[in-house]
């Protein structure tokens, strides 16, 4: 029996309508007979997917194969079972919500190919309104690392890997994280390539939002969001090169993932898990030294990450709030210095340094437009110097409308 080219593997529970889309999607590509393998783990769906992956197979035998076991409470151990299944020289693990374009897989394994690649990540595009950070797919790149592009925005492992690169050095997802369990995998994987590349000139992937409330991450309390953020920080430290490497990832983390737990559903916490929330951020925050990164978050995050460190969540609920119904909060001059005036600055009964609060140190001019979180998060974590390159590309409108609403 030959050896496929790519094997992608897609773990499902409960994705109906979307898996129908989903498995077309792999029907349809471009690739010629034999070189393409199809691994449906079935994770205990009860929704009428279980039996259109078997219809699937009936009618592919040759493309599909599907297995089914009893739910496993999230989607490490199906990935697993069907990373351990896959022949392919590569593999590319698919949502059971998503789809692909029909030349996705053919372009990919060519690039990987001509390479050398041992991961490549393909151009992802988010639909029916999801946000997905499209800072590194500016143009196609042989190369990239954590240090010369937004790499460490792109961490789902929805990427084509080389199979012997993955079990030579025995990768798999840890079954133990409920969510984000993606995260800490893929990191390893790029942290360990030789190389890691971009497919960006294809709309390979596209991604749906996962709103349904059977989706397991919607479903995920609060500490199994934590469990999975400390998961991705400490593999992180574990492997990145001290310095800028590792700064890059954490700044992300801290950026965007811990700052996410403190949004509407923190309100909805009773106040004895609102504390352990905020206890458990702050010992994040000591144990990974998140404070050397601050200088890279919008004023929005650190804010956040300083009430919880301090356990202070009524003051936390109130930045919420205030954020929700004010968005960007006016700017305090004091001499050559601009601070975001958020209530809780110079607040002495919360006692935060100014220097949380800093925008930038420089003359005054007129106000700039205001800026929502995902604005801040554009402007404060991709380099200058990417965001220059970004604007001279064809593709900028398109990708400064998806990120950031059309500002640089």
């Amino acid at each position: 029996m030959s050896v496929p080219d790519v094997t992608v593997v897609v773990a499902v529970r409960n994705a109906m309508p979307h898996l129908t889309a989903c498995l077309d999607s792999l029907v349809g590509q471009s690739l010629a007979p034999g070189r393409l393998e199809v691994v449906v783990v079935d994770d205990g769906s009860t929704d009428g997917g279980e039996a259109l992956s078997d219809e699937y197979a009936a009618r592919r035998p040759g493309l599909f194969r599907v297995v089914h076991q009893p739910d496993s409470g999230g989607p490490a151990a199906p990935c697993n079972r069907g990373l351990a299944l896959a022949r392919g020289r590569y593999v590319l693990f698919l949502g059971a919500h998503d789809q692909l374009g029909p030349e996705a897989l053919e372009r990919l394994v060519a690039a990987a190919d001509d390479w050398g690649s041992d991961v490549v990540v393909p151009k992802q595009v988010g639909v029916n309104g999801r946000l997905v950070p499209q800072g590194i797919f500016h143009a196609n790149a042989e190369s990239v690392g954590f240090t010369d592009s937004a790499l460490a925005w792109v961490l789902s492992d929805t990427k084509l890997f080389r199979l012997d690169f993955i079990r030579r050095h025995g990768l798999r997802r840890n079954e133990g994280l409920k969510v984000f369990s993606e995260q800490p995998f893929a990191l390893e994987a790029c942290l360990r390539a030789r190389r890691v590349s971009v497919l960006a000139d294809y709309d390979c992937c596209f991604l749906v939002p996962r709103e349904d409330p059977g989706d397991v991450t919607e479903r995920a309390g609060v500490l199994d969001r934590l469990r999975g953020i400390f998961a991705l920080q400490q593999m992180a430290v574990e492997l990145a090169a001290p310095g800028e490497e590792l700064d890059a990832i954490l700044a992300r983390s801290f950026a965007w993932d811990v700052p996410r737990l403190f949004q509407d559903g923190f309100l909805l916490l009773d106040d004895g898990l609102q504390r352990r929330v905020c206890e458990e951020v702050g010992r994040m925050i000591e144990l990974f030294d998140a404070r050397a990164v601050y200088h890279r978050l919008p004023v929005a995050a650190r804010v956040r990450l300083e009430l919880a460190a301090a356990v202070r969540p009524q003051a936390l609920r109130g930045q919420i709030r205030y954020e929700a119904a004010h968005g960007e909060p006016p700017v305090v001059a004091d001499g050559r210095r601009r601070y975001a005036g958020y209530p809780a600055f110079r607040d002495t009964r919360l006692g935060l340094s100014d220097g949380l609060f800093l925008l930038r140190e420089e003359p005054l001019v007129e106000a700039a437009p205001r800026l929502n979180l995902a604005q801040q998060l554009w402007r404060g974590i991709v380099p200058e110097q990417l965001r220059r390159g970004l604007r001279r590309s064809p593709l900028w409108r398109r990708l400064a409308d998806s990120v950031n609403g059309g500002q640089g």
